[in-house]
């Protein structure tokens, strides 16, 4: 066997492995806490659809908007390129940029 046939496959395993029972719904960084105590925002897209926004000062979220079908949410509940709503909230990191 070649080198690259048992360093590839193993890499890759190696690296799923890491993905394996992390829990995605706590911040992993310095604060450390559920994602449900953050405040989520809406930012509106060039194309007027909405995605929920979440600024935890150095990490921030961000995830379109569906409804129950898995289409788009594009409400006009603001103008294209504009975020709305306290998605600064819930975090004790400053946000320095």
């Amino acid at each position: 066997m070649t080198f690259s046939r048992i360093i590839v496959p193993l890499a890759i395993v190696t690296g799923l492995t890491a993905c394996v029972g992390e829990d995605k719904s706590y911040d992993g960084f310095i604060d450390r806490k559920s994602l449900s105590t953050l405040e989520a925002g809406i930012w509106v897209d060039p194309n007027g659809c909405d995605h929920w926004i979440i600024d935890d000062g150095l990490e921030g979220y961000l995830s379109q908007r569906l409804d129950k079908y898995g289409k788009p949410v594009c409400s006009g509940i603001a103008p294209p390129n504009t975020a709305t709503g306290n998605f600064k909230g819930g975090s004790g990191v400053p946000d320095l940029l």
